[in-house]
């Protein structure tokens, strides 16, 4: 199971820190050069990391050698022992729904999670659970986001709560149907919102957390000691830019340093 393999991984090598991969072609002289950096980026990072999240818009954009590479980060991901979130952001309808679950949670381009998107309706989260539950993966469901804009919709009030906690609420009930421990159903909640976090803890007890935002986007890992669970699980923290890209002149060495970092910085503020 997801849930548990990550808290494991967390425990064993004492980090909260999911490794972001955006291969930016703008950044190198080639294909092949993006893809050799890539992998030796996932390759020198892994023994510093929880987990890894390629994001599949960054593929996407390479077109079909995009797509092959990704199957690669998977493949030797899966060799390092490294789960794999795909920060995919799908959602749909009925069959539509389905396929994208299949699609994305099974295969071999496939990670061991997804992260999803809930604004078409509860329903449409169902597909997207079965199928991890069903491959013993797990999905992320966009809660609050990180971007400056997510409060025009996740800040609504409906009802006697904001539209962000309606989805927070939906989260912890899908939970509860595995009983206790952690949970295939797991939330996005942004690293940016720290005053936020505590709130959201509290409304998904049984959720891992996925906290974007570290690095380029300016959150602080001395504020989200809140997100965790006793004994520092129950949330990693994820950073992109900020390690795989953190030398201009693409240094591996300088990304595995940054991963570092930002691990100890985690750790300090689970200490404190």
């Amino acid at each position: 199971m997801f849930a548990l393999a990550l808290q494991e991984r967390i425990l064993q090598l004492n980090s909260r820190l999911c490794l972001g991969l955006d291969p930016r072609p703008e950044k190198h002289r080639s294909f092949e050069d993006l893809e050799v950096h890539t992998l030796e980026v996932l390759e020198a990072c892994a023994d510093t990391v929880a987990c890894v999240k390629p994001q599949l818009a960054f593929f996407e954009a390479l077109g079909l050698p995009g797509m092959a590479l990704l199957e690669r980060v998977c493949a030797q991901a899966r060799a390092l022992g490294l789960p794999v979130i795909l920060d995919g952001k799908r959602g749909d309808i009925g069959s539509t729904a389905e396929a994208y679950a299949r699609a994305w949670l099974g295969g071999a381009h496939a990670g061991s999670a997804l992260t999803v998107n809930p604004y078409l309706g509860f329903e449409t989260l169902l597909p997207f659970v079965h199928e991890a539950r069903a491959q013993g993966g797990a999905v992320f469901v966009l809660v609050r986001t990180s971007n400056p804009g997510s409060g025009d919709l996740q800040n609504l009030e409906a009802g006697p709560a904001r539209v962000a906690e309606r989805v927070a609420r939906e989260v912890a009930r899908l939970g509860l149907e595995e009983g206790e421990g952690p949970s295939s159903v797991g939330a996005v909640v942004g690293a940016t919102r720290p005053d936020e976090l505590a709130h959201y803890r509290a409304l998904m007890p049984q959720a891992t957390l996925l906290l974007p935002g570290l690095g380029a986007q300016g959150a602080d890992p001395a504020a989200l000691a809140p997100a965790f669970l006793p004994g520092g699980v129950g949330a990693v923290v994820s950073a992109s830019r900020g390690i795989q890209y953190a030398d201009p002149q693409l240094s591996v060495r300088a990304a595995q340093q940054a991963a570092e970092g930002f691990r100890q910085a985690l750790n300090a503020a689970l200490a404190d």
